[in-house]
């Protein structure tokens, strides 16, 4: 079936076509940098001039802060955002979901909800109280905030709904 001259003819297809791949990469590394050999600082083909190194750049307004943002927040709105949380955590103090319930997690310790035991960890590394502050940027990203943590929630984007969230659940309390 196979003899001799057809698995030669196939070691040489396969060694032929690797070839072509190596010369082919080593053509494209070259033709895209404008730097040399190994070690050799490599350059972008072309640089794109985006401003930043203009001295006279006007500072860019980022919005209202978020203490501004706290103080004007809408509690139906909050309401409304806390749909999403409701799936893990509940409003009722000692109701535990997959998470811990939030009722008073405005200014109470980290992971001393009661009943919930199933804390990662990775909370209490960063932060011991949970102001406002705190909480806004960790609902901005869980993951970013405090790696390693076990709530899966991809993060509230928009500054004015965590803002709204957190004065929700602060009135919760009270």
């Amino acid at each position: 079936m196979f003899d001799t001259m057809t698995l030669t003819k196939a070691t040489g297809a396969l060694c032929g076509s690797l070839l072509v791949f190596l010369l082919g990469g080593w053509a494209a590394e070259s033709i895209y940098s404008m730097g040399g050999g190994h070690g050799d600082e490599h350059v972008q083909g072309y640089v794109i001039d985006t401003g930043a190194d203009d001295a006279g750049a006007a500072p860019v307004d980022e919005g209202p802060t978020f203490a501004e943002l706290f103080a004007a927040a809408d509690l139906g709105n909050g309401e409304r955002a806390f749909r999403n949380c409701a799936a893990c955590h509940a409003v009722v103090k000692g109701e535990n979901k997959t998470g811990p319930y939030l009722y008073g997690v405005v200014g109470r310790a980290v992971g001393t909800a009661e009943g919930f035991t199933a804390y990662s960890g990775a909370l209490s590394a960063v932060v011991d109280v949970w102001t406002p502050e705190e909480l806004n940027a960790f609902l901005e990203n869980p993951r970013g905030y405090a790696p390693g943590t076990s709530m899966a929630y991809a993060g509230m984007r928009k500054a004015q709904d965590r803002a709204d969230l957190i004065a929700y659940l602060q009135s919760v309390a009270n």
